[in-house]
C-alpha cells in the first residue's frame, strides 16, 4: 500500500510538472524581467514610462537601461535590452538599423508624424531654408549648436554643413546643455541654430520654425517601436501589447512640458493611462 501511495504521488508531481500546475510556471510574466533601452532625449521618457506601467501591471518586472542610441541599438541586437519605444525611422536612424537591424524586430508605429531639422526662431527674417545660411553664417557666430557625437542628426547636420557649402560648426553637446545655450540666446533675441524636433517643449516654449531642406537630408519621420528579436517568444503577452502601441505626438508633447514643470515621469504617465483606460485595453487585446 505504501508503495502504491508513493508511486501515485511521484506519477502526480510528474504529471504537474508537464501541463504547467502551480502558480510559478517558467510561462508566467511574474519569472520574466524586462529591458528597456532609456535615451537621454525627453521624448523617450513619456511612452516609456507608460508602456513600463502597463508592463509591470500585467506581472512582468521592468527595468530600464539608459544610454545613448548607438548603445540602446547594439543592446537590442545583443538581447540585453527588450524594448525600445523612441526609434526615428526610415531615415534618422537608418544607420543603426543597417548596423544592428538583423536581430531586431520592428512591431509598430508609435505616432507617423516626427518632425525634425534645423531650427531658428521666427524672430530671425530672411533665413526660412538651410540653403538661406550660405553668406550669413556670421549672424550665427558660425555655429549651429546640436546633441551628441554619433547620434543620427548629428551625422546628418555634419553632411548638410558640407552639401549646402556652410561656413558653421557644429557644436556637439548634451540635448540639455544644447538647449541651455538656445534658451540663453533666445532670451536675448540673438539669432541662434540649433536642432529640434517634435515632439519636444521647445516648440511650446518658443516661438520656432523648422528650416526648410531643399537637399532632402531630414523628413518627417515615423517613430517606431523597436524589439530584440527574442522577445516575442520570451513574453508574447508583452511582444502582442507594444504591437498595438499607439500615441499620439502631441500628447508625447503635453507629457514632456508636464515633466519639466516638476511632475514626475511615474505620475504622468500614471494620468494618462487613467484617462486613456479605452485606448489602453484596446493595445492589450482586451
Amino acid at each position: 500500500m505504501l508503495k502504491f501511495i508513493k508511486i501515485f504521488i511521484m506519477s502526480f508531481l510528474i504529471i504537474c510538472s508537464s501541463i504547467g500546475c502551480g502558480s510559478n510556471n517558467a510561462a508566467s510574466p511574474k519569472n520574466i524581467t524586462l529591458t528597456m533601452g532609456v535615451t537621454p532625449w525627453s521624448s523617450t521618457v513619456p511612452p516609456t514610462k507608460i508602456a513600463k506601467s502597463i508592463l509591470v501591471n500585467m506581472g512582468y518586472k521592468v527595468e530600464e537601461i539608459s544610454a545613448d542610441a548607438g548603445g540602446v541599438y547594439a543592446g537590442l541586437s545583443k538581447g540585453d535590452i527588450d524594448i525600445f519605444m523612441d526609434s526615428w525611422l526610415p531615415d534618422m536612424h537608418k544607420n543603426y538599423m543597417n548596423t544592428f537591424g538583423r536581430t531586431i524586430d520592428d512591431v509598430s508605429v508609435s505616432y507617423p508624424n516626427g518632425e525634425l531639422g534645423w531650427v531658428v526662431p521666427t524672430y530671425v527674417e530672411g533665413i526660412d531654408s538651410v540653403a538661406d545660411i550660405k553668406g550669413k553664417e556670421s549672424l550665427f557666430d558660425k555655429k549651429i549648436y546640436g546633441i551628441e557625437e554619433g547620434a543620427g542628426m548629428t551625422m546628418t547636420s555634419k553632411e548638410m554643413i558640407k552639401a549646402y557649402g556652410l561656413d558653421l560648426e557644429y557644436v556637439a553637446s548634451s540635448e540639455g546643455a544644447m538647449l541651455a545655450q538656445a534658451s540663453k540666446l533666445i532670451a536675448s533675441k540673438k539669432p541662434v541654430i540649433c536642432l529640434g524636433w517634435r515632439p519636444h517643449p521647445m516648440f511650446v516654449k518658443y516661438q520656432l520654425k523648422v528650416l526648410k531642406d531643399p537637399k532632402g537630408f531630414f523628413k518627417t519621420s515615423e517613430v517606431h517601436v523597436l524589439t530584440n528579436n527574442k522577445l516575442k517568444n520570451k513574453a508574447p503577452e508583452a511582444y502582442n501589447f507594444l504591437s498595438k502601441w499607439n500615441i499620439d505626438v502631441s500628447e508625447i508633447e503635453k507629457m514632456i512640458v508636464e515633466i519639466d514643470n516638476g511632475i514626475s515621469p511615474e505620475d504622468v504617465a500614471k494620468a494618462w493611462i487613467d484617462k486613456n483606460k479605452d485606448k489602453v485595453d484596446k493595445m492589450l487585446g482586451t
